[in-house]
């Protein structure tokens, strides 16, 4: 699924602009911000196994909130200048993007005549 690349794709692209936090951080941001991550691809993944279309959407759903997470985590980590505005600016973008991927999935699942 395109969808699934593009959100494992970007968890490891917060993964490595996440490897110079500072150690404080381990239990804080760093954990935070990697697990809401990786967990828009691991909905995403469950979501394509499931049968019903009921099921698929709310694993779907699941995912568009990690992804709505991670961008608030990104926003914290540029405003205490861990992430510089350019790197803050692409991966906000790309969530954006694969948010919508996400909405139009829910919806046609929810609502396939549409």
């Amino acid at each position: 699924m395109p969808v699934w690349q593009k959100a494992h794709k970007l968890s490891i692209e917060v993964y490595q602009v996440t490897v110079n936090l500072p150690r404080s951080e381990d239990y804080g941001l760093t954990s935070q911000i990697r697990r809401s991550s990786n967990s828009v691809s691991a909905n995403i993944a469950e979501g394509y196994g499931r049968k019903m279309k009921k099921d698929k959407a709310h694993f779907y759903t699941i995912a568009r909130g990690s992804a709505f997470e991670t961008q608030n985590h990104l926003l914290y980590g540029n405003k205490v200048q861990y992430f510089n505005d350019a790197i803050t600016k692409e991966l906000f973008e790309e969530y954006s993007l694969l948010i919508f991927d996400l909405n139009k999935l829910i919806s046609y699942l929810i609502n396939p005549q549409s």
